[in-house]
């Protein structure tokens, strides 16, 4: 799941060496991923209103709905 999530970030910003993304799961049944890119590319993740980080988000959820497990993904400040 992670490295999934950091390739998909990896190819929208400008500087890829800031992507970090830290994965944790809580009661066996949720991935909580929190995204943390460089303040001058959290635009190109979120996208225009919104639909680049909603379909990362719809991507991470059919990822762990596969094993069963919803999906949070938040962008750290």
């Amino acid at each position: 799941m992670k490295e999934y999530i950091e390739f998909i970030a990896k190819s929208l910003v400008d500087n890829p060496s800031a992507v970090t993304v830290d994965v944790t799961t809580q009661d066996e049944k949720v991935y909580h991923i929190h995204l943390k890119v460089s303040p001058e590319d959290v635009g190109k993740v979120i996208g225009k209103q919104g639909k680049i980080i909603s379909a990362i988000r719809v991507l991470a959820t059919s990822v762990a709905g596969r094993e069963g497990k919803r999906a949070i993904l938040e962008i750290a400040d």
